[in-house]
């Protein structure tokens, strides 16, 4: 039992001893960026000198700060890992010098220092380096509401975006490239996931020149990420097209409710003068009655029509005032 204490003890001094001569050397690349719910790759190489030639890895393990548990472990032929994580090459044996990591579905947890210890036969090292994760804000939406209560302004320009990480920022450009960030509001909030979701306002007043805005999406690095431009040249032309529609709802819509009237007057006439004649006379034949009924119906059914019709046309009328008011 002692000897086995001792030849222990032995071991851990040669590969202290081994480390510290620089037999074995962990180089690492010290700052990595991962995509949150993409895979990302901890760079992690073993070095070893001339006299370490051809030595065999005994031990890796990866943790991470503020975890007491280990990551991965790979110790005497066995690998023992958390969810998510493993050997950035998956035909990884001990004598393969690449012990980088791999985190697959990247988490914005994920995000901190990590640690790697490699154990070989003739020595062991450490290395250590940063996990930054980041979210790729969607492309935005651009929506136009006009404003019909304040007389100086038009409407407000509302610009979304939303999936991104760590906090971004909306900024507002027309065409020339004038920037109009410093006349919008922004808001960022961030949901239960940690991702941001941002939202801009950008009021515009009547008598506006530019026909374009440009809603751009800018990560916290300062860079171009995604943008959308509203256009109110293609706004004016659908404006147009339903004001000509509603031009050739009217001229169809009128000649049938006069010519309509017409006929129901004419018919009401009719009408009138065959009961005045009824009463003229004691008995009234088969044939009239069936006529004078036929003729009822025939005046109530167009009635109905041109009731439908008046009553279209006044809905189309009072629908188009409150699109343009």
């Amino acid at each position: 039992m002692a000897s086995n204490g001792a030849l222990f003890s032995v071991c851990i001094i040669i590969c202290i001893t081994a480390g510290k001569t620089g037999f074995v050397d962990v180089k690492c690349k010290t700052s990595n960026v991962g995509q949150y719910g993409q895979h990302s790759l901890l760079e992690c190489v073993v070095e070893t000198s001339k006299e370490a030639k051809g030595a065999q890895i005994r031990v890796v393990s990866w943790k991470k700060e503020g975890d007491e548990k280990f990551l991965f472990l790979f110790q005497e032929g066995k690998t023992t890992r958390q969810p998510r994580y493993e050997f950035a090459e998956p035909s990884w044996n001990d004598k393969n010098m690449n012990v980088s990591l791999l985190i697959t579905n990247t988490l914005l947890s994920d995000s901190g220092a990590y640690f790697c210890h490699v154990m070989t036969d003739r020595g062991y090292d450490d290395g250590d380096l940063y996990l930054e994760v980041t979210a790729k804000y969607s492309v935005p939406t651009i929506s136009f509401s006009r404003d019909k209560n304040t007389e100086n302004i038009a409407g407000t320009l509302t610009c979304k975006s939303d999936g991104g990480y760590p906090k971004g920022q909306l900024r507002w450009f027309s065409t020339p490239d004038t920037e109009w960030t410093q006349s919008s509001t922004m808001e960022a909030r961030q949901t239960d996931g940690g991702l941001f979701q941002l939202s801009s306002e950008l009021t515009l007043l009547h008598g506006s020149s530019f026909d374009q805005y440009a809603c751009v999406v800018f990560n916290a690095s300062g860079g171009r990420v995604n943008e959308a431009t509203y256009d109110f040249t293609k706004l004016d032309k659908m404006f147009e097209a339903e004001k000509h529609g509603s031009k050739d709802v009217s001229k169809i819509v009128a000649p049938v409710v006069v010519i309509g009237s017409l006929i129901v007057g004419l018919l009401l006439a009719m009408l009138f003068f065959r009961r005045r004649s009824r009463r003229d006379h004691e008995e009234v034949s088969t044939c009239e009655l069936d006529a004078e009924k036929g003729m009822s119906k025939l005046l109530f059914v167009l009635t109905c029509c041109i009731t439908k019709a008046v009553l279209f046309y006044c809905r189309f009328q009072m629908h188009f005032s409150r699109v343009h008011s």
